[in-house]
């Protein structure tokens, strides 16, 4: 998808262009090597995108597996799982996203992975909140009076009405991921220029950022746009299920 907007090599080189400023022949100007920003912002949507959303369906998945456990399986259980997650919630999540980091090394892999553990307790928090209120729904009551299992009740009558929240939590977070994942690129603990990815093209433009703003500009202008549209659409859908 990406070769239909921008059919050029990111990782192409040209050291005779070289901190050329946005002109017709390079929308975005040209970085350090003479590589086309434009391009490497169009190819590094996608790659950005993938991180964002293997993120999010990390933190979602895992997220999903705490709350169910502390939504359903009595008081012992629910006490331990909010007692973990409150020690988790204490710690911003990007220091919990630094840490796993420091244990496991950095890369792209290991960045993504971060990520994602690090934005499950806020994910496991709504989504208990979510099971408990529709497991006190009437039509829980009459499965459970008819001799549904527990797991029955889970999977045909709970899950299936917590989804609509998840839609919503999806949206929202990948936007998030995303910020997170080109923050930890910027630090070099994900990915490396000269891989095109925000972060990574964020953190080679910072040396040059007085005389040749454009690298670090289009870039930061990509995430943010992004993180935005996240941001807008995820609050839109949540309005119109509102109102269903």
């Amino acid at each position: 998808m990406p070769q239909v907007l921008a059919p050029g090599d990111p990782l192409a080189i040209d050291p005779l262009s070289a901190f050329q400023p946005p002109n017709f022949a390079h929308g975005f100007g040209t970085d350090e090597s003479g590589r086309d920003i434009y391009t490497r912002v169009v190819h590094g949507t996608q790659y950005s995108l993938v991180i964002g959303a293997a993120a999010t369906a990390i933190g979602l998945g895992l997220g999903i597996v705490l709350g169910t456990l502390a939504g359903m399986l009595g008081r012992v259980v629910d006490f331990t799982v909010n007692r973990l997650l409150e020690v988790l919630l204490a710690f911003p999540g990007l220091l919990l996203a630094l840490l796993f980091i420091v244990i496991f090394g950095p890369g792209v892999v290991t960045a993504t992975i971060a990520v994602g553990l690090s934005t499950a307790p806020g994910y496991a928090r709504i989504i208990r909140a979510q099971l408990i209120t529709v497991r006190s729904q009437a039509f829980v009551e009459a499965a459970t009076v008819l001799g549904r299992t527990r797991w029955q009740i889970l999977l045909r009558h709970i899950l299936p009405n917590t989804l609509a929240p998840l839609f919503v939590l999806a949206t929202l977070g990948i936007g998030q991921a995303i910020v997170w994942a080109a923050t930890l690129s910027y630090l070099g603990l994900g990915a490396e220029p000269p891989t095109a990815e925000w972060g990574a093209m964020l953190s080679a433009g910072r040396t040059y950022i007085t005389s040749a703003w454009w690298m670090s500009f289009f870039p930061g202008l990509s995430i943010v746009l992004t993180a935005v549209t996240a941001t807008v659409l995820g609050r839109s859908i949540d309005r119109r299920m509102r109102h269903v």
